[in-house]
Protein backbone atom coordinates (compact mmCIF):
# COMPACT_ATOMS: atom_id res chain seq x y z
CA UNK A 1 0.00 0.00 0.00
CA UNK A 2 1.64 3.20 -0.88
CA UNK A 3 2.37 5.74 1.79
CA UNK A 4 -0.46 8.32 2.10
CA UNK A 5 0.48 11.91 0.94
CA UNK A 6 0.23 14.95 3.94
CA UNK A 7 -3.06 16.68 3.55
CA UNK A 8 -3.06 20.29 1.95
CA UNK A 9 -4.29 21.31 4.95
CA UNK A 10 -1.86 19.71 7.30
CA UNK A 11 0.91 20.87 5.49
CA UNK A 12 -0.32 24.51 5.79
CA UNK A 13 -0.70 24.31 8.70
CA UNK A 14 2.77 23.26 9.57
CA UNK A 15 4.20 25.33 7.61
CA UNK A 16 2.27 28.27 8.91
CA UNK A 17 3.39 27.16 12.66
CA UNK A 18 6.97 26.79 11.01
CA UNK A 19 6.85 30.54 9.98
CA UNK A 20 5.14 31.31 13.00
CA UNK A 21 7.49 30.19 15.25
CA UNK A 22 10.46 33.28 14.14
CA UNK A 23 10.12 36.16 16.10
CA UNK A 24 10.89 37.70 13.18
CA UNK A 25 7.91 36.64 11.13
CA UNK A 26 5.56 37.63 13.73
CA UNK A 27 6.80 40.62 14.40
CA UNK A 28 6.82 41.13 10.51
CA UNK A 29 3.05 39.72 10.25
CA UNK A 30 1.96 42.06 13.34
CA UNK A 31 3.08 45.25 11.86
CA UNK A 32 2.18 44.54 8.38
CA UNK A 33 -1.46 43.70 10.03
CA UNK A 34 -1.56 46.45 11.83
CA UNK A 35 -0.86 49.17 9.08
CA UNK A 36 -2.61 47.18 6.60
CA UNK A 37 -5.96 47.29 9.32
CA UNK A 38 -5.16 51.01 9.98
CA UNK A 39 -5.28 51.95 6.07
CA UNK A 40 -8.56 50.23 5.45
CA UNK A 41 -9.78 52.02 7.86
CA UNK A 42 -8.59 55.64 7.65
CA UNK A 43 -9.37 55.27 4.04
CA UNK A 44 -12.34 53.76 4.31
CA UNK A 45 -13.53 56.75 6.74
CA UNK A 46 -11.88 59.15 3.32
CA UNK A 47 -13.74 57.52 1.09
CA UNK A 48 -16.77 57.90 3.43
CA UNK A 49 -16.02 61.90 3.54
CA UNK A 50 -15.23 62.39 0.34
CA UNK A 51 -18.36 60.75 -0.80
CA UNK A 52 -20.93 62.69 1.71
CA UNK A 53 -18.52 65.85 -0.08
CA UNK A 54 -19.55 65.23 -3.09
CA UNK A 55 -23.29 64.26 -2.43
CA UNK A 56 -23.34 67.78 -1.22
CA UNK A 57 -21.72 69.28 -3.78
CA UNK A 58 -23.57 67.98 -6.34
CA UNK A 59 -27.17 68.53 -4.78
CA UNK A 60 -26.04 72.20 -4.32
CA UNK A 61 -25.66 72.56 -8.09
CA UNK A 62 -28.83 71.19 -8.62
CA UNK A 63 -30.03 73.84 -6.07
CA UNK A 64 -28.56 76.23 -8.25
CA UNK A 65 -29.79 75.11 -11.53
CA UNK A 66 -33.18 74.25 -10.24
CA UNK A 67 -33.33 77.51 -8.57
CA UNK A 68 -32.40 79.39 -12.12
CA UNK A 69 -34.38 77.47 -13.89
CA UNK A 70 -37.93 78.40 -11.78
CA UNK A 71 -36.53 82.17 -11.16
CA UNK A 72 -36.63 82.35 -14.91
CA UNK A 73 -39.98 80.52 -15.77
CA UNK A 74 -41.74 82.78 -12.79
CA UNK A 75 -40.31 86.11 -14.08
CA UNK A 76 -41.42 85.74 -17.78
CA UNK A 77 -44.59 85.44 -19.83
CA UNK A 78 -46.55 82.38 -19.84
CA UNK A 79 -45.98 82.71 -23.52
CA UNK A 80 -42.21 82.84 -23.09
CA UNK A 81 -41.87 79.82 -20.59
CA UNK A 82 -41.60 76.86 -23.56
CA UNK A 83 -38.71 78.74 -25.04
CA UNK A 84 -37.46 78.68 -21.41
CA UNK A 85 -37.62 74.90 -21.13
CA UNK A 86 -35.91 74.41 -25.03
CA UNK A 87 -32.93 76.35 -23.37
CA UNK A 88 -32.74 74.60 -20.20
CA UNK A 89 -31.97 71.29 -22.11
CA UNK A 90 -28.54 72.44 -23.08
CA UNK A 91 -27.62 73.17 -19.53
CA UNK A 92 -28.82 69.49 -18.40
CA UNK A 93 -31.78 69.81 -17.03
CA UNK A 94 -35.07 68.30 -19.76
CA UNK A 95 -38.33 70.56 -17.98
CA UNK A 96 -41.87 69.81 -18.58
CA UNK A 97 -44.85 71.13 -17.27
CA UNK A 98 -47.38 68.23 -15.81
CA UNK A 99 -50.67 68.29 -17.53
CA UNK A 100 -53.38 69.32 -16.04
CA UNK A 101 -55.37 65.88 -15.55
CA UNK A 102 -52.22 64.26 -13.64
CA UNK A 103 -51.56 68.19 -11.82
CA UNK A 104 -53.82 67.83 -8.81
CA UNK A 105 -52.68 64.60 -7.97
CA UNK A 106 -49.14 65.03 -8.37
CA UNK A 107 -49.34 68.46 -6.17
CA UNK A 108 -51.06 65.77 -3.77
CA UNK A 109 -48.30 63.96 -3.78
CA UNK A 110 -45.78 66.35 -3.07
CA UNK A 111 -47.41 67.80 -0.56
CA UNK A 112 -47.21 64.53 1.33
CA UNK A 113 -43.27 64.86 0.81
CA UNK A 114 -43.38 61.37 -0.46
CA UNK A 115 -39.68 62.25 -1.04
CA UNK A 116 -36.61 60.38 -2.13
CA UNK A 117 -33.84 63.14 -1.34
CA UNK A 118 -34.54 64.49 1.84
CA UNK A 119 -31.27 66.54 1.89
CA UNK A 120 -31.66 68.07 -1.58
CA UNK A 121 -35.27 68.64 -1.46
CA UNK A 122 -34.28 70.44 2.06
CA UNK A 123 -31.81 72.51 0.16
CA UNK A 124 -34.51 73.55 -2.34
CA UNK A 125 -37.00 74.27 -0.14
CA UNK A 126 -35.03 76.85 1.73
CA UNK A 127 -33.72 78.56 -1.80
CA UNK A 128 -37.05 78.67 -3.37
CA UNK A 129 -39.20 79.67 0.01
CA UNK A 130 -42.47 78.58 1.67
CA UNK A 131 -44.42 79.00 -1.20
CA UNK A 132 -42.89 76.30 -3.27
CA UNK A 133 -44.13 72.31 -3.01
CA UNK A 134 -40.70 70.19 -3.73
CA UNK A 135 -40.60 66.85 -4.10
CA UNK A 136 -38.47 64.34 -5.37
CA UNK A 137 -38.32 61.00 -6.58
CA UNK A 138 -36.43 58.12 -8.52
CA UNK A 139 -37.63 56.99 -11.68
CA UNK A 140 -39.54 53.28 -11.68
CA UNK A 141 -36.74 50.43 -13.04
CA UNK A 142 -33.58 52.49 -11.89
CA UNK A 143 -30.96 50.67 -10.75
CA UNK A 144 -30.56 50.95 -6.93
CA UNK A 145 -28.23 53.55 -5.69
CA UNK A 146 -24.78 52.28 -5.31
CA UNK A 147 -23.25 52.62 -1.84
CA UNK A 148 -20.09 51.82 -2.99
CA UNK A 149 -17.60 53.89 -1.72
CA UNK A 150 -15.26 52.81 -4.38
CA UNK A 151 -17.69 52.71 -7.76
CA UNK A 152 -20.06 55.54 -6.42
CA UNK A 153 -20.92 57.21 -9.25
CA UNK A 154 -22.55 60.45 -9.71
CA UNK A 155 -23.82 60.52 -13.31
CA UNK A 156 -26.44 57.59 -12.51
CA UNK A 157 -27.71 59.06 -9.78
CA UNK A 158 -28.39 61.99 -11.59
CA UNK A 159 -30.05 59.86 -14.27
CA UNK A 160 -32.62 58.58 -12.32
CA UNK A 161 -33.62 61.63 -10.40
CA UNK A 162 -36.20 63.71 -10.92
CA UNK A 163 -37.29 66.82 -9.05
CA UNK A 164 -41.31 68.45 -8.66
CA UNK A 165 -40.80 71.94 -7.79
CA UNK A 166 -44.31 74.05 -7.99
CA UNK A 167 -45.03 77.30 -9.56
CA UNK A 168 -46.39 80.62 -7.83
CA UNK A 169 -49.53 80.20 -10.01
CA UNK A 170 -50.34 77.08 -9.41
CA UNK A 171 -48.16 74.85 -12.71
CA UNK A 172 -46.13 71.34 -11.63
CA UNK A 173 -42.67 71.43 -13.28
CA UNK A 174 -41.02 68.25 -13.19
CA UNK A 175 -37.40 68.58 -14.09
CA UNK A 176 -35.29 65.02 -15.34
CA UNK A 177 -31.52 65.79 -15.09
CA UNK A 178 -29.19 64.57 -17.26
CA UNK A 179 -26.06 62.71 -16.13
CA UNK A 180 -23.98 65.80 -18.31
CA UNK A 181 -25.08 67.87 -15.60
CA UNK A 182 -22.22 66.55 -12.89
CA UNK A 183 -19.75 65.39 -15.39
CA UNK A 184 -17.26 67.30 -13.62
CA UNK A 185 -18.12 66.07 -10.34
CA UNK A 186 -17.96 62.57 -11.21
CA UNK A 187 -14.03 63.41 -13.02
CA UNK A 188 -12.85 64.54 -9.73
CA UNK A 189 -14.66 61.52 -7.92
CA UNK A 190 -12.51 59.11 -10.14
CA UNK A 191 -9.38 60.87 -9.90
CA UNK A 192 -10.30 60.75 -5.58
CA UNK A 193 -10.56 57.26 -5.63
CA UNK A 194 -7.33 56.64 -8.54
CA UNK A 195 -5.39 55.31 -4.98
CA UNK A 196 -7.36 51.80 -5.34
CA UNK A 197 -6.00 50.90 -8.74
CA UNK A 198 -4.47 47.97 -8.78
CA UNK A 199 -1.10 49.09 -9.80
CA UNK A 200 -1.25 51.48 -7.20
CA UNK A 201 -2.50 49.18 -4.60
CA UNK A 202 0.29 46.94 -5.54
CA UNK A 203 2.95 49.29 -5.18
CA UNK A 204 1.31 50.47 -1.80
CA UNK A 205 1.52 46.86 -0.38
CA UNK A 206 5.00 45.71 -1.57
CA UNK A 207 6.41 49.53 0.19
CA UNK A 208 4.28 48.65 3.36
CA UNK A 209 5.46 44.83 3.63
CA UNK A 210 9.35 46.11 2.96
CA UNK A 211 8.90 48.26 5.51
CA UNK A 212 7.30 46.19 7.98
CA UNK A 213 10.54 43.48 7.11
CA UNK A 214 13.03 45.98 7.80
CA UNK A 215 11.25 47.06 11.07
CA UNK A 216 11.09 43.56 12.32
CA UNK A 217 14.71 42.68 11.45
CA UNK A 218 15.84 45.50 13.12
CA UNK A 219 13.90 44.87 16.12
CA UNK A 220 14.92 40.99 16.19
CA UNK A 221 17.94 41.26 15.46
CA UNK A 222 19.84 42.05 19.18
CA UNK A 223 17.43 39.30 20.15
CA UNK A 224 19.29 37.08 17.83
CA UNK A 225 22.37 38.29 19.13
CA UNK A 226 21.99 37.54 22.27
CA UNK A 227 20.68 33.86 21.41
CA UNK A 228 23.72 33.45 19.60
CA UNK A 229 26.04 34.66 22.34
CA UNK A 230 24.09 32.46 25.34
CA UNK A 231 24.70 29.05 22.42
CA UNK A 232 28.28 30.27 22.35
CA UNK A 233 28.83 30.70 26.53
CA UNK A 234 27.27 26.85 26.96
CA UNK A 235 30.82 26.08 24.89
CA UNK A 236 33.02 28.41 26.01
CA UNK A 237 32.80 29.93 29.57
CA UNK A 238 35.70 32.64 28.20
CA UNK A 239 34.11 33.88 25.46
CA UNK A 240 34.41 37.55 24.37
CA UNK A 241 31.17 39.57 26.08
CA UNK A 242 28.51 40.83 23.94
CA UNK A 243 29.60 44.50 22.53
CA UNK A 244 27.01 47.29 25.22
CA UNK A 245 25.05 49.15 22.38
CA UNK A 246 21.57 49.59 20.97
CA UNK A 247 18.46 50.94 22.49
CA UNK A 248 18.57 51.46 26.38
CA UNK A 249 16.83 47.78 26.91
CA UNK A 250 19.38 45.82 24.58
CA UNK A 251 22.19 47.56 26.05
CA UNK A 252 20.97 46.52 29.61
CA UNK A 253 20.27 43.14 28.71
CA UNK A 254 24.19 43.16 27.01
CA UNK A 255 25.56 44.46 30.25
CA UNK A 256 23.37 42.13 32.01
CA UNK A 257 24.47 38.94 30.45
CA UNK A 258 27.84 40.24 30.50
CA UNK A 259 27.74 40.40 34.23
CA UNK A 260 25.81 37.15 34.28
CA UNK A 261 29.14 35.64 32.08
CA UNK A 262 31.87 36.97 34.20
CA UNK A 263 30.04 35.39 37.73
CA UNK A 264 30.24 32.05 36.37
CA UNK A 265 33.48 32.26 34.92
CA UNK A 266 34.56 33.33 38.61
CA UNK A 267 33.00 30.84 40.42
CA UNK A 268 34.16 27.89 38.06
CA UNK A 269 37.43 29.35 38.12
CA UNK A 270 37.30 29.76 41.99
CA UNK A 271 35.98 26.04 42.24
CA UNK A 272 38.69 24.69 39.94
CA UNK A 273 41.61 26.16 41.96
CA UNK A 274 39.92 25.43 45.27
CA UNK A 275 39.63 21.60 43.95
CA UNK A 276 43.57 21.91 43.22
CA UNK A 277 44.56 23.23 46.02
CA UNK A 278 42.88 20.59 47.96
CA UNK A 279 44.23 18.49 46.01
CA UNK A 280 47.91 19.36 45.94
CA UNK A 281 47.46 20.08 49.59
CA UNK A 282 46.51 16.33 50.27
CA UNK A 283 49.04 14.94 47.63
CA UNK A 284 52.01 15.28 50.47
CA UNK A 285 50.03 13.85 53.76
CA UNK A 286 48.34 10.61 51.62
CA UNK A 287 52.07 10.10 50.25
CA UNK A 288 53.57 10.05 53.64
CA UNK A 289 50.38 8.15 55.18
CA UNK A 290 51.31 5.37 52.17
CA UNK A 291 55.35 5.57 53.38
CA UNK A 292 54.35 5.06 56.88
CA UNK A 293 52.02 2.03 56.19
CA UNK A 294 54.36 0.72 54.31
CA UNK A 295 56.02 -0.40 57.66
CA UNK A 296 52.89 -2.19 59.40
CA UNK A 297 54.00 -5.61 59.90
CA UNK A 298 50.92 -6.98 59.13
CA UNK A 299 50.58 -7.80 55.62
CA UNK A 300 46.68 -8.60 55.46
CA UNK A 301 46.26 -4.78 57.35
CA UNK A 302 48.81 -3.02 55.33
CA UNK A 303 47.25 -4.35 51.82
CA UNK A 304 43.84 -2.99 53.06
CA UNK A 305 45.17 -0.08 54.84
CA UNK A 306 46.82 0.44 51.19
CA UNK A 307 43.99 -0.11 49.07
CA UNK A 308 41.81 2.49 50.79
CA UNK A 309 44.27 5.04 50.56
CA UNK A 310 44.74 4.64 46.59
CA UNK A 311 40.96 4.95 46.50
CA UNK A 312 40.95 8.09 48.41
CA UNK A 313 43.79 9.49 46.01
CA UNK A 314 41.47 8.73 43.34
CA UNK A 315 38.23 9.72 44.49
CA UNK A 316 40.78 13.35 44.90
CA UNK A 317 41.73 13.13 41.80
CA UNK A 318 38.78 12.25 39.93
CA UNK A 319 36.81 15.13 41.62
CA UNK A 320 39.16 17.35 40.46
CA UNK A 321 38.79 16.04 36.77
CA UNK A 322 35.60 16.66 37.70
CA UNK A 323 35.88 20.69 38.06
CA UNK A 324 38.31 20.88 35.17
CA UNK A 325 35.63 18.56 33.06
CA UNK A 326 33.18 21.95 33.66
CA UNK A 327 36.18 24.58 32.98
CA UNK A 328 36.53 25.69 29.22
CA UNK A 329 39.18 27.50 29.90
CA UNK A 330 41.68 25.01 28.16
CA UNK A 331 42.80 26.74 24.52
CA UNK A 332 40.98 24.84 21.14
CA UNK A 333 42.16 24.03 18.33
CA UNK A 334 42.25 21.53 14.86
CA UNK A 335 42.48 18.05 15.83
CA UNK A 336 42.16 15.13 13.43
CA UNK A 337 39.50 13.48 14.91
CA UNK A 338 40.27 10.26 13.55
CA UNK A 339 43.96 9.93 14.74
CA UNK A 340 42.69 11.39 17.84
CA UNK A 341 40.42 8.19 18.14
CA UNK A 342 42.29 5.54 16.91
CA UNK A 343 45.45 6.76 19.55
CA UNK A 344 43.15 6.02 22.43
CA UNK A 345 41.69 2.84 21.04
CA UNK A 346 45.48 1.94 20.37
CA UNK A 347 46.50 2.88 23.94
CA UNK A 348 43.64 1.15 25.13
CA UNK A 349 44.74 -2.36 23.15
CA UNK A 350 48.73 -1.65 24.52
CA UNK A 351 47.09 -1.60 28.23
CA UNK A 352 45.46 -4.91 27.11
CA UNK A 353 41.62 -4.34 26.66
CA UNK A 354 39.48 -5.66 24.01
CA UNK A 355 38.89 -2.08 22.31
CA UNK A 356 38.49 -2.29 17.99
CA UNK A 357 37.59 1.08 15.92
CA UNK A 358 36.27 1.05 12.60
CA UNK A 359 35.56 3.92 10.15
CA UNK A 360 36.76 7.41 9.10
CA UNK A 361 35.66 10.66 8.89
CA UNK A 362 38.34 12.83 7.22
CA UNK A 363 37.34 16.08 9.27
CA UNK A 364 39.35 17.90 11.70
CA UNK A 365 37.27 20.06 14.79
CA UNK A 366 37.99 22.41 16.72
CA UNK A 367 38.24 20.79 20.17
CA UNK A 368 40.30 20.87 23.49
CA UNK A 369 42.81 17.95 23.24
CA UNK A 370 43.13 17.09 26.33
CA UNK A 371 39.55 17.30 27.16
CA UNK A 372 38.35 15.14 24.48
CA UNK A 373 40.43 12.60 25.07
CA UNK A 374 39.72 12.15 28.53
CA UNK A 375 36.32 12.30 27.29
CA UNK A 376 36.58 9.29 24.56
CA UNK A 377 39.01 7.39 27.34
CA UNK A 378 36.12 7.31 29.96
CA UNK A 379 33.64 5.55 27.78
CA UNK A 380 36.25 3.26 26.67
CA UNK A 381 37.15 2.59 30.44
CA UNK A 382 33.36 1.84 30.99
CA UNK A 383 33.06 -0.29 28.33
CA UNK A 384 35.41 -2.50 28.59
CA UNK A 385 35.07 -2.77 32.64
CA UNK A 386 30.93 -3.53 32.63
CA UNK A 387 30.43 -4.52 28.77
CA UNK A 388 33.71 -7.15 28.25
CA UNK A 389 35.17 -5.65 25.71
CA UNK A 390 34.43 -2.12 23.40
CA UNK A 391 33.74 -1.66 19.51
CA UNK A 392 34.46 2.17 18.46
CA UNK A 393 32.80 2.89 15.18
CA UNK A 394 33.43 6.55 13.77
CA UNK A 395 31.10 8.23 10.77
CA UNK A 396 29.87 11.71 10.07
CA UNK A 397 25.92 11.85 9.06
CA UNK A 398 24.58 15.38 8.33
CA UNK A 399 27.68 16.99 8.73
CA UNK A 400 28.29 15.65 12.43
CA UNK A 401 31.19 13.54 13.88
CA UNK A 402 28.98 11.11 15.54
CA UNK A 403 31.45 8.26 17.84
CA UNK A 404 29.24 5.09 18.64
CA UNK A 405 31.05 3.31 21.44
CA UNK A 406 29.35 -0.11 22.01
CA UNK A 407 29.67 -3.04 24.50
CA UNK A 408 28.80 -6.64 24.73
CA UNK A 409 27.69 -6.04 28.75
CA UNK A 410 24.00 -6.40 30.25
CA UNK A 411 23.13 -2.74 29.26
CA UNK A 412 21.13 -0.51 32.02
CA UNK A 413 17.57 -0.33 32.93
CA UNK A 414 15.75 2.74 30.63
CA UNK A 415 14.70 4.19 33.94
CA UNK A 416 18.28 4.85 34.56
CA UNK A 417 19.82 5.89 31.29
CA UNK A 418 19.84 9.49 32.54
CA UNK A 419 20.36 8.98 35.56
CA UNK A 420 23.83 7.26 35.33
CA UNK A 421 25.85 10.89 34.42
CA UNK A 422 24.21 12.09 37.83
CA UNK A 423 27.37 12.92 40.00
CA UNK A 424 28.83 9.73 42.33
CA UNK A 425 25.61 7.76 40.77
CA UNK A 426 26.63 3.94 40.58
CA UNK A 427 24.29 1.09 39.43
CA UNK A 428 26.73 -1.26 41.81
CA UNK A 429 25.60 -0.57 45.52
CA UNK A 430 28.54 -2.15 47.19
CA UNK A 431 30.89 0.75 46.74
CA UNK A 432 33.79 -2.07 45.87
CA UNK A 433 36.56 -0.54 44.22
CA UNK A 434 36.41 -3.89 41.96
CA UNK A 435 33.37 -3.97 40.85
CA UNK A 436 32.59 -0.03 40.40
CA UNK A 437 34.72 3.29 40.06
CA UNK A 438 33.60 6.97 42.22
CA UNK A 439 30.52 7.48 39.65
CA UNK A 440 32.08 10.24 38.09
CA UNK A 441 33.51 8.91 35.17
CA UNK A 442 29.92 9.72 32.52
CA UNK A 443 29.74 12.89 34.75
CA UNK A 444 33.16 14.38 33.40
CA UNK A 445 32.51 12.72 29.80
CA UNK A 446 29.19 14.29 29.29
CA UNK A 447 30.58 17.59 31.07
CA UNK A 448 33.42 17.45 28.65
CA UNK A 449 30.74 16.78 24.97
CA UNK A 450 28.63 19.29 26.16
CA UNK A 451 31.61 21.41 26.39
CA UNK A 452 32.13 21.02 22.79
CA UNK A 453 28.82 21.85 21.69
CA UNK A 454 27.79 18.34 21.28
CA UNK A 455 25.72 15.36 23.22
CA UNK A 456 26.53 12.18 24.77
CA UNK A 457 23.87 9.91 25.02
CA UNK A 458 23.31 6.16 26.33
CA UNK A 459 21.37 3.42 24.75
CA UNK A 460 20.22 -0.26 24.88
CA UNK A 461 21.18 -2.16 21.84
CA UNK A 462 18.34 -4.73 20.52
CA UNK A 463 20.99 -7.65 20.40
CA UNK A 464 21.96 -6.68 24.23
CA UNK A 465 25.01 -4.26 24.99
CA UNK A 466 25.23 -0.33 25.69
CA UNK A 467 25.88 2.05 22.74
CA UNK A 468 27.84 5.36 24.56
CA UNK A 469 27.27 8.00 21.49
CA UNK A 470 28.72 11.31 21.33
CA UNK A 471 27.77 14.04 18.73
CA UNK A 472 29.97 16.79 17.70
CA UNK A 473 28.31 19.71 16.05
CA UNK A 474 28.78 20.11 12.27
CA UNK A 475 29.46 23.84 12.91
CA UNK A 476 32.98 23.14 14.32
CA UNK A 477 33.80 20.48 11.67
CA UNK A 478 35.93 21.69 8.49
CA UNK A 479 36.17 18.82 5.56
CA UNK A 480 40.28 18.10 5.13
CA UNK A 481 41.93 18.84 2.02
CA UNK A 482 43.03 16.08 0.23
CA UNK A 483 45.80 16.28 -2.59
Amino acid sequence: MPPLSTPPLTAATGWLRAALSSIVNRVFLMILGGIILATVVTTWLAASDRKQAIEELRDLHIAERVEQLVLALERVDVTLRPVILTAAVGFGVDATFIDAARRDAMLEKVGRAELNNLPLQSLLQARLGGNHLIGTQREPGCAPRSTDLIDFNPKRFDDCQTIYVSLRDGELLRLKLHSSLNARNASRLSRGIGLYAPPYLGLFLVLIALLAYGVARVTARPIGRLARAAGELGVDIDHPPLAVTGPTEIRRAASAFNAMQSRIRRQIQHRTHMLAAITHDLQTPLTRLRLRLEKVTDPVLRDKLVADLAGMQMMVSEGLDLARSMDSSESRQLLDIDSLLESACADAADAGQPVTCEGRTRVSILAQPRALRRCLTNLLDNAVKYGRQATVLLALENGQVVIRIRDAGPGIAPDQLESVFDPFFRLETSRSRDTGGTGLGLTIARNIADNHGGSLTLANLPEGGLEATVRLPSTTATEKKTA
